[in-house]
Order: C-alpha cells, then structure tokens, then sequence
C-alpha cells in the first residue's frame, strides 16, 4: 500500500511523519501517525534531514511522495542543497505556516475560523502570522530569536545556579549536558507540579509555580509580539492556533488567551504538528516533460534541421573552400607574397624600405612590398640607412632563359626551382674493391 512521508526540520531535531487513516467523517485522528523524532548532534540539521529521508525511503518501501516543510527562503535553499547532495528529488517543499494550516482544518480544530494566528514557539525562536484560513494567504508573518525554547532553558539554568544547588560546570560539554537537563525540566513541569533531577553539578529542583514566576516575562513579551504582528497586518483574527514544543507549557495558552482575547487552540504534540500536516500535503513530483519533435526542430538551428544528403554536400564544399584557399596561399608563398613587413623611410615618407641583408623580389605588376628580413635583429638604423627601392620600369624585363629548373605557368611568370647541391664529403671516398 503506497504511503506518505511528512518532514519539519528544526533546530534541535528532525520530525518525520507517516499517516495511518482518516475516520468515517474524513478527519485525521492525532494518534494516527507513525511519528518519529531525531535530534540533532553534530550534523548541520539540513543534512541529518537528507540522510534522514534517504534511509527512511530505502528501508521503507511504498513511500510515494515526501513533503518538507520549511521555514523561509534561505532554509528552503539550505534544505535543496543538502537533498541534491544525496541525490533525492521525489518531494516538495511546503511552508510550515501552510502545514500547521493543513494539519488543523484535517482534525476540525479550527472550523469556523476564518482569521487565524499561528503561533509556532520552538528552541530556535518564535514565528507569529497571521492567515486567511479560506485562502491560506499569510497576510503578515515575523520571527524572532530573543524568545525560544532554549532561552527558557537558560532562565532555568541561571536560577539553578544561583540558587546554589547547582555548581556551574568547567567546560563546554557540562555545559551542555546541564542545558539538557534543564529542558527535560521543562517538558516535564508541562505536566507536573514539581520536578527532582539529579545530575553532576548536583540536583535540578523546580517547582511549577516557580518554573512560571520565571517565565513569565519571556511569554507576555511573546504575547505583545503576537498583537503586534495582528495590528499590522490590518486584519482582525479568531482564534491562535498555538504549535512548537513551548505551547505544551500551559501558562503560554493562558497568557495569550488574556492578551488576545480570542480562543487558543493547542493541538495534541503541538510540537509535530508541522511534521503531520506536511505528510497530508505530500503529492508524487510530477516527472519532467520531455521536448516534443516540433518544439525540437523549432529550437534547433537550421543546419541541423536540414537533411543529411544536404549537409553532407555543405560539408563537402566547405572543405573543398579550405582547400582552393590553401592551394592559393601555396601559390603565393612561390611568388613571394609571404609575410611581409613595411617599414617607412625617414626621407620618403611614403615610400616603404628594404633592409639591406636581402634584397626585394618584385614581379613584373611590381606591387611595392617588400620581403620580410631574414636577420630577426635587425636594427632599425640598419632600415634608416638602407637606400630606397629601384621602382621598376614602364616596360617589363624580359623573361629570364627557360632552364631545365624553370617552371612555365601561363599568365605568371616563371618559377625558378632551386637545385640542392651535391653532397660533398670531407674525405675522398674509398676506393672500389
């Protein structure tokens, strides 16, 4: 049977949920989820999320569609990177607010609700926004990290301390195992009227009353962000829809009840909720159209639309082009029309000059260009100096002898092969035996 997958990557832990069945009405029952948290260690949270969602698919087989909720742009760009990196491409991104949106209308906790506040207090910080539950617009939306799951565990941590119950551990590591513990303190006097914890540094003791006298300015300063983000957004609201860890505290529903004076609704484990409402989000990513036949031959270029007799004759007659362009070139080196370099006579302005260690090779068209000097350092006085051209004559000379070396072209003039000499060795050959 093909199943769902839900993801809400936080700052301490990765959520993942799987979706059972709905009841008769089509509502989805809190309890009908297979639920799983893994908090974050080492790992940057994106990238125990990838790897998260990589093992789950492999081992769990029928998951046809994942859904990842996040936070802002900047996290959905974090979370792509890190799901390109383990190769995964069958999911989508969806907005947490949108979520715990999903989620709430599925179990009928918001209906008649038209105007919501979603209210999201986790370890990392506190989002408030305000939405259109008819359209899921998100008509103003803002986060801070002054009030968090972590800061109320710092206000535990500090009165421990203080109180002197509680040494203040020598390094980073006690330090870390001490804030542990003061969240554990936490969730329990969610529930509890009292907690005892023991630990190293010595007893965490902590009554709720306490606990709350602690708090408390923490969560009437979160409540004012609350009516804050409401008056901006110039939208009058019913109900807050409380989520995150922090709303199983029960002082956060009743402060914000008496600053809102709207209901608060606090789902079952509001700490998964957006982990629940991305899995009902969750749809199979759609592969990617290919390219018709006529789109293809519209964007290519015409020479590759043509033909292959076509372009094989294009082809061919491109390379017989190169072909008459070379044999001309060899014809031209013969006649010494090779590479030429024009220097200007200091006298004659406009007459060119030839260095002295060569003298120039005119034809009978006498076409004033001088042969490039064979000495590649040859001083520019030795060109000053040297004296200027003999211009030829109205009439052509004559034509030397043909000679056993002399090539005829008719229309051109006559082509002198030069003669390798004979090899002349150092010493007389040996006599024949």
């Amino acid at each position: 049977m093909s199943s769902v997958l839900g993801v809400s990557v936080g700052a301490g832990a990765v959520r993942m949920a799987r979706p059972h069945t709905a009841n008769p009405h089509g509502h989805v029952q809190p309890h009908s989820f297979d639920l799983q948290t893994i908090p974050v260690t080492e790992q940057t949270v994106e990238e125990l999320a990838a790897e998260a969602i990589g093992v789950t698919l492999e081992t769990t087989p029928g998951i046809t569609a994942t859904a990842i909720a996040y936070r802002s742009e900047q996290h959905a760009r974090a979370v792509r990177a890190a799901m390109a990196r383990q190769q995964l491409t069958n999911y989508e991104l969806v907005p947490e607010v949108v979520a715990a949106l999903e989620f709430a209308q599925s179990t009928g906790d918001i209906r008649g609700i038209s105007s919501l506040v979603v209210y999201d207090l986790g370890s990392s910080g506190l989002s408030v926004s305000v939405v259109d539950t008819q359209t899921r617009e998100i008509r103003h939306s803002e986060r801070t990290s002054d009030i968090s799951g972590d800061y109320l565990d710092s206000l535990i941590r500090e009165q421990q301390i203080a109180s002197g119950r509680i040494a203040h551990p020598p390094d980073a590591a006690g330090l870390a195992t001490l804030d542990g513990l003061c969240r554990e303190a936490k969730e329990q006097l969610s529930t509890n009227t009292a907690v005892a914890l023991p630990s190293e540094q010595g007893l965490v003791l902590l009554a709720q009353e306490n606990f709350e006298s602690l708090i408390m300015l923490a969560i009437e300063s979160s409540a004012r962000m609350a009516r804050d983000v409401i008056t901006r957004s110039d939208r009058p609201v019913h109900g807050v829809l409380a989520i995150g860890g922090c709303a199983r505290i029960p002082l956060v529903a009743r402060v914000l009840e008496r600053w809102m004076g709207v209901p608060v609704i606090v789902p079952e484990s509001p700490e998964t909720v957006v982990a629940r409402g991305a899995a009902l989000l969750a749809r199979p990513v759609q592969p990617e159209v290919p390219v018709s036949p006529v789109l293809d031959a519209e964007l290519s270029p015409a020479w590759l639309s043509a033909p292959p007799a076509r372009r094989k004759r294009e082809i061919s007659g491109a390379v017989l082009t190169v072909s008459a362009l070379a044999v001309v070139a060899a014809i031209g080196l013969g006649l010494g029309y090779g590479p030429q370099v024009l220097q200007r006579d200091s006298h004659n302005e406009g007459s060119p000059t030839v260095p002295t260690t060569s003298a120039p090779r005119t034809t009978t068209l006498d076409p004033q260009i001088a042969v490039a000097p064979t000495t590649p350092t040859e001083s520019a006085v030795e060109s000053v100096a040297a004296p200027p051209p003999r211009r030829a004559t109205t009439e052509p000379p004559p034509p030397p002898a043909p000679g056993p070396n002399t090539i005829v072209v008719p229309g051109l003039p006559p082509i002198v092969v030069p003669t390798i000499p004979p090899e002349v060795f150092p010493f007389p050959p040996p006599p024949a035996r």
